[in-house]
């Protein structure tokens, strides 16, 4: 359950992209749901190894290399899948900083077994 939860949200901060960039489209729902799913993988597997052959131009960039891997990884989905078109490094990088940030909100909501959390202080 955790696992569909988290592709819905990687396609909703992809559909959320392709509304504020133009150079950015889909051709159906399913190619959404396809291609964020696929970026799960490609995230899952090749990111980590493009990680470490760019460690050392990570690390003298302070680390704002990252957001040039996490574009790749977005170009590379749609290369691999036909109906998702970026047109250019610019958008496929506003894309990956979009759905990075949409991860980032909605994973502090959901814990690891699919559930949403609500935190309460008590006074």
């Amino acid at each position: 359950m955790a696992f569909i939860l988290r592709v819905a949200i990687v396609a909703a901060g992809l559909w959320i992209a392709t509304q504020i960039f133009a150079g950015m489209q889909f051709d159906s729902a399913t190619t959404l749901l396809i291609a964020a799913l696929l970026l799960g993988i490609v995230n899952a597997v090749i990111r980590p190894i493009a990680v470490i052959l760019t460690l050392p131009l990570t690390l003298l960039t302070l680390g704002l290399f990252l957001l040039v891997i996490n574009a790749a990884m977005v170009a590379l989905v749609a290369w691999l899948l036909t109906g998702f078109q970026i047109s250019s490094f610019w958008t496929a990088l506003g894309a990956s900083i979009v759905v990075s940030v949409t991860s980032w909100a909605a994973s502090g909501l959901i814990s690891d077994n699919g559930k949403f959390e609500v935190m309460t202080s008590k006074r």
